[in-house]
C-alpha cells in the first residue's frame, strides 16, 4: 500500500509540474498599483500561496492525480453530468480576484488571504445540468470526505463563484486544492471553499448536511464585515510625534466604502483607502496619527461595506457564524 500511495503521489506531483494553467476568457480588471498600501510592514495586496491561509480537515495534504480526477454534477438535475480534467480546462475559463476568510479568524486574526483565481464558473455547468425546482443547496464532497453546503444562489448569480484549476497565476499548490477547488465570494470557507472537489450534488437544506453544519456551525455563512490594524504590530513600541497606521479590511461581494479609526477615546477618523480592485477583494487604509504623545494608547478601527452598513462592534465568538467587534489594539508611544 505505501508503495502505491507512493506512486500515487508521485504521479500527482509529475501531472502538476506539467500543467499550465490556461489563457482566461474573461480575465480579472488588472488590480490598480494604488490597491497597495505603502505603509512599511503591510502585508501584500495579493497573497502568495505560501502565506494563504489552511484549514484542512484531512490529516495528509490529498495528492489527486488529475489523469483519474473526474467532476460528478448529482442531485436534483435534469441531466448528471461527469467531467474529466481535460475536459474540465476545455470550459471558458474566468479570471477574479477573491478574498477568502475562515469562519473560526478572532477579530484582527490573520486566517483571510486575497488571490487572483482562475476557474470555470460553476453557474455553467449547473445551468448545463438543468437544476430542478425545489433545490436550494449545492453540497459540495471533497476526495478527502469534506462536504460543504452553500447556498444555491451563490453559485447562480453574477458572482465569480468558480472551480478554480489556478492561483495567482500558478496552478493550484496541493495544500490548497489541486487539482480543482471551489472559490465563491462572499460566504466562509467551510460552506464554500472545498479543496480537491470531486462532486457537486444539487439538493436541499432540509435534506442534506454538511460536514461544519453536523458539528453545530451555521448553514449558510456569509462573511461579516471585518476590519484590522496591521501596522504597527501588537506589542512593538513606536516613536512619539507622527505613526503611520496601516491594516485592512474587508466584506467580500459587498465591498468596503470607508474605514474609521479612533484613537483612545477621541473622535473617529477616515482614514485613507487604497484603491478598490473589487467588491469582492479586501481593501487596504492608512491613517498619519500626528503628535503621537509617550505613553500607553489604544487604537480602534471599524469599516463600513458597500451598502452603508457600519460594523458591528458586538462582541461575537467564531462559533456559530463568524466572530464580530471592532479590533482595538493597545500601543505603547515611547
Amino acid at each position: 500500500p505505501s508503495r502505491l500511495a507512493g506512486s500515487a503521489r508521485a504521479a500527482a506531483e509529475a501531472a502538476r509540474a506539467r500543467f499550465r494553467p490556461p489563457p482566461p476568457a474573461v480575465a480579472a480588471t488588472p488590480i490598480p498599483p494604488q490597491a497597495q498600501v505603502r505603509v512599511p510592514g503591510m502585508p501584500s495586496f495579493l497573497t502568495p500561496a505560501d502565506d494563504f491561509y489552511r484549514i484542512d480537515t484531512a490529516l495528509a495534504v490529498p495528492r489527486v492525480d488529475p489523469t483519474t480526477w473526474s467532476l460528478s454534477i448529482t442531485g436534483l438535475v435534469d441531466h448528471e453530468l461527469t467531467l474529466t480534467f481535460e475536459q474540465l480546462l476545455a470550459e471558458p475559463m474566468t479570471e477574479a480576484h477573491v478574498t477568502l476568510a475562515c469562519v473560526s479568524n478572532s477579530v484582527g486574526g490573520d486566517l483571510v488571504g486575497n488571490a487572483t483565481w482562475l476557474g470555470v464558473p460553476i453557474r455553467t455547468l449547473l445551468e448545463r445540468a438543468g437544476v430542478q425546482h425545489g433545490a436550494d443547496m449545492v453540497l459540495s464532497c471533497s476526495v478527502d470526505g469534506f462536504t460543504a453546503s452553500t447556498p444555491l444562489e451563490a453559485l447562480t448569480d453574477d458572482r465569480a463563484s468558480l472551480l478554480a484549476v489556478a492561483m495567482n497565476g500558478e496552478p493550484l499548490p496541493p495544500e490548497h486544492g489541486y487539482p480543482v477547488r471551489m472559490v465563491v465570494p462572499g460566504l466562509y470557507g467551510y460552506v464554500s471553499a472545498t479543496k480537491w472537489v470531486e462532486e457537486l450534488k444539487v439538493t436541499r437544506f432540509a435534506d442534506d448536511r454538511a460536514y461544519w453544519s453536523d458539528r453545530g456551525w451555521s448553514e449558510r455563512g456569509p462573511i461579516k464585515t471585518a476590519c484590522r490594524l496591521d501596522v504597527p504590530t501588537q506589542g512593538v513600541a513606536v516613536e512619539a510625534g507622527t505613526v503611520e497606521l496601516g491594516g485592512t479590511a474587508w466584506a467580500p461581494h459587498r465591498g468596503i466604502a470607508e474605514v474609521q479609526v479612533q484613537i483612545d477615546d477621541g473622535d473617529w477618523q477616515q482614514a485613507d483607502l487604497g484603491a478598490s480592485a473589487n467588491d469582492d477583494c479586501w481593501r487596504q487604509w492608512s491613517l498619519t496619527w500626528e503628535d503621537a504623545l509617550p505613553g500607553e494608547h489604544t487604537v480602534t478601527v471599524r469599516a463600513v461595506d458597500g451598502t452603508g452598513q457600519i460594523q458591528t462592534s458586538q462582541r461575537a465568538n467564531p462559533a456559530p457564524d463568524g466572530a464580530s467587534g471592532w479590533h482595538t489594539v493597545p500601543l505603547r508611544v515611547r
